[in-house]
């Protein structure tokens, strides 16, 4: 069989030396260097193929965890392409998810049921704290404690992987520690009263499964003899320990691609010592992919020159190495520098800048700042100009009325007794119908009649449904059809999805979130189809689709604005780097901390990360004045060899 007719062998063609390397070690565990643009994704998915094809006739199941459900889809695609046919035996797929997946199957060992719900809301998290806060009081015991800072506190203890029982001896140099842990108690009963798990509980309690029931581990480790690790750099020190568990004490094939030049979760607890604990605990070999297949030779000679000033890097670190020695512009063009007398008229500047590119240019245009704030003034600034843009950011809900509750009726049809969700269900159909139906009367009634809310709330609507027959009752049409037969549950809430949407006018604010919502329900329904299945059960489609960002896809003409941190992983064709002086990148927190502290390397890394996302083109723009106060030109300009 030709290159041409097998989709792995012309892939594996086209990798470099250093990657094939990559791609055919087998047994043992290998720590991959990899820079911004050297194909890591290419090795790890080739890789994996490569493990399937050889192991078509073997009974064996590959898992590949990595931080972003976009990451996993885009391998899962690349996996399916290169092994046909094979890519089911892969599990490809982020930390959080796994572990629902793991919890889902094996959490009845440790009191979690099958059809627990996740609650990564705010605004479910804040319910279940202030219902925990109520049980108290009606047991008699007083809680005077800031919500916020209760929540906060729970979650840090979660995600040092801090059980309810071990919180007393950890906290024992809080002022309010006795009310701290009861709270977090109260909040963990609450929890498992709704049949629920917070976001942090994922990791959390597949860790005490894993440790509680080492037989679990063991059956992971026997089914999926072949773990690889994406952005590895960015594990938290719980994910670390999970990863720790599963594999127990001879487990050693652990494939981790990793940069610890591009660690900016550090507030999060990503670490450089994460790598070098990695190497030692499992005793790593250590491969480089030192080549940028991505930026043009000036932006990789500013990158390595701007993150050797910084220490907490591997030993032996190779420099990033030109892959694309052949650019559009030449040298001199690659990288420019923009500097303004205010951020206002650096907002303006940059924006007139981008107007005078064509729309394909604009297309693959995108805008990079440390901070949101900057962000918004040069989105405000281009509206101005008529030049689309999206102001990227995580969305974790859906916005329109009709979509919260079509969903709201899913969950409830698998999760009948799930008081949170008919709250939402209630309150989404109020608002569609001009109604005033009450949770507790629901609440109270089907506990009296033993039927469901879902039933009992349907009945309490009655067959006329709303004062606005036209958009709440294809709606209501739709919440009968899920609750007779679950089957018919996702057919039925496209079919109205349909109908709304020919029903909806153009131009107000509501129809506009309808219309994104109902693409982002087909665009989430296409991406969660390719990682689980079509055939998947309705519970573990839900799971997916609330650990998913609810964001709707950018327009295809619009610039795209987003901070460093959202940009980890995308590149761009143009990219216009924002606000570089003293205060803004470096932000002002790291220069309180000092010169040579962990915060300054981190933000050196935000601006290593920033610059490299740039395949053509880098704008960086400064100016001299933010809020009215002078600022120096960023550090980082200086390092760089452009100030």
């Amino acid at each position: 069989m030709t290159d041409d007719t097998n989709p792995l062998e012309a892939a594996l063609s086209r990798l470099s030396r250093a990657q094939r390397q990559c791609v055919d070690w087998r047994d043992g565990s290998l720590l991959v260097l990899a820079g911004p643009g050297s194909g890591k994704t290419q090795v790890l998915t080739s890789r994996i193929a490569s493990l399937l094809d050889e192991g078509k006739d073997r009974s064996f199941r590959i898992l590949a965890l990595t931080f972003t459900n976009k990451a996993a889809d885009e391998m899962k695609e690349r996996v399916a392409l290169f092994a046909p046919g094979l890519d089911e035996r892969a599990v490809i797929t982020t930390f959080h998810s796994f572990c629902g997946q793991v919890l889902r199957q094996h959490g009845v060992h440790i009191g979690i049921a099958a059809d627990f719900a996740i609650f990564s809301l705010d605004a479910d998290r804040k319910a279940t704290l202030r219902d925990a806060i109520e049980r108290c009081r009606a047991d008699g015991r007083e809680v005077d404690i800031d919500e916020s800072r209760a929540l906060s506190m729970i979650d840090r203890l979660k995600s040092r992987l801090i059980s309810t029982e071990r919180a007393p001896d950890v906290l024992t140099k809080v002022a309010d520690a006795d009310e701290v842990v009861l709270l977090y108690r109260a909040y963990e009963a609450e929890l498992r009263h709704n049949n629920a798990l917070d976001f942090n509980s994922l990791i959390l309690e597949t860790y005490r499964l894993f440790k509680t029931f080492p037989a679990v581990a063991e059956r992971y480790r026997r089914s999926y003899p072949y773990w690889l690790l994406d952005e590895f750099q960015d594990t938290t020190n719980a994910q670390y320990k999970l990863l720790r568990e599963m594999a127990g004490d001879k487990f050693r094939n652990l494939f981790a691609v990793a940069d610890d030049d591009q660690i900016i979760y550090q507030w999060n607890g990503a670490s450089f010592q994460q790598i070098q604990r990695f190497r030692s605990d499992f005793a790593a070999q250590v491969f480089q992919l030192p080549t940028n297949y991505r930026c043009p030779p000036a932006i990789v000679d500013a990158a390595n020159r701007l993150v050797a000033h910084n220490a907490q890097r591997s030993e032996a670190k190779a420099p990033l190495q030109v892959g694309k020695p052949h650019s559009a512009l030449p040298p001199s063009e690659q990288i420019q520098l923009r500097v303004f007398e205010s951020a206002e008229q650096e907002a303006e500047g940059i924006a007139r800048e981008i107007a005078a590119l064509s729309v394909d240019r604009r297309a693959n245009t995108a805008v990079l700042a440390r901070t949101r704030a900057l962000l918004e003034s040069i989105a405000s600034a281009l509206g101005e100009l008529n030049v689309p843009s999206v102001l990227s950011q995580r969305r974790d809900d859906f916005l329109s009325p009709e979509v919260r509750f079509l969903v709201a009726c899913l969950r409830q049809a698998c999760r009948p007794l799930d008081r949170r969700n008919l709250s939402v269900l209630v309150e989404a159909f109020n608002r569609l119908g001009g109604l005033s139906i009450s949770v507790p009367e629901v609440v109270a009634e089907a506990e009296a009649t033993g039927e469901s809310f879902g039933g009992t709330w349907l009945r309490q609507v009655g067959p006329t449904g709303s004062n606005d027959p036209e958009s709440a009752n294809i709606c209501l049409a739709a919440a009968r059809t899920v609750f007779a037969e679950i089957r018919e549950a996702k057919g039925a809430v496209e079919h109205a999805l349909e109908n709304l949407l020919r029903l909806a006018p153009k131009g107000d604010q509501s129809s506009v979130e309808l219309r994104e919502d109902a693409a982002v329900w087909k665009s989430l329904g296409r991406e969660i189809a390719r990682q689980i299945g079509s055939a998947a059960p309705l519970d573990q489609f839900l799971q997916e689709l609330q650990l998913r960002s609810k964001e709707p896809p950018a327009p295809n003409d619009a610039v795209v604005l987003m901070t460093v941190h959202g940009s980890k992983g995308r590149e761009f064709d143009f990219v216009f780097l924002v606000g570089l002086a003293e205060d803004q990148l470096p932000s002002y927190q790291s220069r309180q901390k000092g010169d040579d502290s962990p915060e300054m390397e981190e933000e050196r890394r935000n601006c290593f990360v920033a610059i490299t996302r740039a395949k053509e083109m880098l704008v960086l723009s400064r100016a001299l004045r933010y809020r009215g106060w002078m600022k120096a030109p960023s550090r980082f300009l200086r390092e760089m060899g452009l100030g």
